[in-house]
């Protein structure tokens, strides 16, 4: 039987499955939207279009991927949410995305520099580039975690992106500055321009900053 907080979560999926279909990060039914819930977590299920996926159609599963709610296959990249919640505890919503110019850039198996203060939104000095590994194994979870350490997205090699959150609104929000943010660089490239890439000391400021952007006092 669902619960509330699981139809909540299950809402919650759905609602930022069908803005990432609508912003075209997600051709052909690809990417996926995982939420952490007691237990485990609830991922997007496997090739069901956005348009086309109810509530109860969301897989269920443990933390060792284990299905404990719904007939249908979870997401084929199952795998690396399981292993992102697992080594990140304060991590509650996990977005993948194949959205188009960040998906450019990982092809090129380019990590995006400080070449905006806005890098600081992923976390860190720069969106790192996790090494390629088919989609769906043990390798690219491995490769995934590794990459997001410190950080709130990455990109994944010759594949998309990967954007982590407390909720899986902040995890959207992460992943549409991602693209925005590669739109940018690629623009800035494809004007023969080079792009001037702040240091270390003023992103450690921007990221003082941003860790206390919006509170009160």
């Amino acid at each position: 039987m669902t619960t509330t907080p699981d139809l909540q979560a299950r809402t919650d999926i759905l609602r930022i499955a069908l803005a990432m279909d609508d912003a075209g990060f997600a051709p052909s039914k690809s990417g996926n939207v995982s939420f952490r819930v007691e237990g485990g977590f609830i991922v997007t299920p496997s090739a069901l279009p956005y348009r086309d996926t109810k509530p109860h159609d969301l897989v269920r599963l443990d933390l060792e991927g284990n299905i404990l709610e719904g007939a249908r296959q979870p997401s084929s990249e199952w795998r690396f949410h399981a292993a992102i919640y697992r080594a990140r505890p304060e991590i509650n919503g996990v977005v993948h995305t194949h959205s188009p110019r960040a998906t450019a850039l990982s092809a090129a198996r380019h990590p995006i520099p400080a070449f905006h203060y806005m890098i600081a939104i992923a976390g860190g000095h720069d969106i790192r580039c996790a090494p390629y590994a088919t989609f769906g194994t043990e390798d690219l979870s491995r490769y995934a975690v590794a990459s997001l350490e410190g950080r709130k997205a990455t990109l994944l090699s010759n594949h998309g992106v990967i954007a982590i959150g407390r909720d899986l609104d902040a995890a959207w929000a992460v992943a549409r500055e991602v693209e925005n943010l590669a739109g940018q660089y690629l623009d800035i490239l494809a004007a023969g321009l080079e792009p001037v890439i702040l240091d270390s000391a003023e992103m450690t400021r921007v990221l003082d900053q941003f860790a206390t952007y919006g509170r009160k006092g």
